[in-house]
């Protein structure tokens, strides 16, 4: 693999520093070598959609990582917004469905159409890396363990059209054999 190539697959968190300025200082720093910057709920919620128009004037693509999760209609509002905002990628739980995946999609890819602008890359969240199967089986889910349910919720949002997931790096080999060469997997 290229340098490039590896650094093109670097995705370093801003959900960092006190303020705006904070943050942003390491987007000057990194932008070189760093593929993508991800600005989280907690720099979202501290400084709004201004972090990302700062993140790409300085020249960085972004990860909007606010893991959509809401009715179909909703979602596909904020995967609107998402795309117009010029992400590079933003995210969804995979828990909310086909229909909420699909119209996610499907909103994003007619905003883009309309824009003239690359889609954003679309990722599912399986099942967050900090639930165990105690907490599984506390949710209801006893048919399966977690990697089962990951996969199979990864097969899901690829057949709802998702680009990828997000899931730990223990899963990935399980999710590819599934899923395909061609789908994104992103690893905290």
């Amino acid at each position: 693999m290229s340098s490039e190539a590896a650094r093109s697959r670097l995705i370093l968190a801003l959900d960092v520093g006190g303020d705006v300025e904070d943050a942003l200082s390491w987007v000057g720093r990194l932008k070189g070598h760093v593929g993508m910057f991800k600005v989280g709920k907690e720099a979202f919620t501290s400084f709004g959609p201004a972090i990302v128009k700062s993140v790409q004037e300085r020249g960085g693509k972004v990860f909007l990582d606010l893991k959509f999760h809401d009715i179909p209609n909703t979602v596909a509002g904020a995967a609107e917004a998402a795309t117009k905002l010029g992400v590079a990628m933003f995210n969804l739980h995979a828990l909310g469905g086909r229909k909420m995946m699909e119209e996610a999609v499907r909103a994003a890819k007619a905003v883009s159409e309309r824009m003239g602008s690359p889609m954003p890359v679309v990722l599912a969240v399986t099942v967050l890396t900090s639930l165990n199967e105690g907490d599984m089986e506390e949710l209801g889910f006893h048919k399966a363990s977690p990697q089962q349910l990951v996969v199979r919720l990864a097969r899901l949002a690829k057949e709802a059209g998702v680009s990828g997931v997000v899931a730990s790096a223990q899963e990935a080999e399980s999710i590819r054999d599934a899923c395909g060469r061609d789908f994104v997997i992103v690893t905290p």
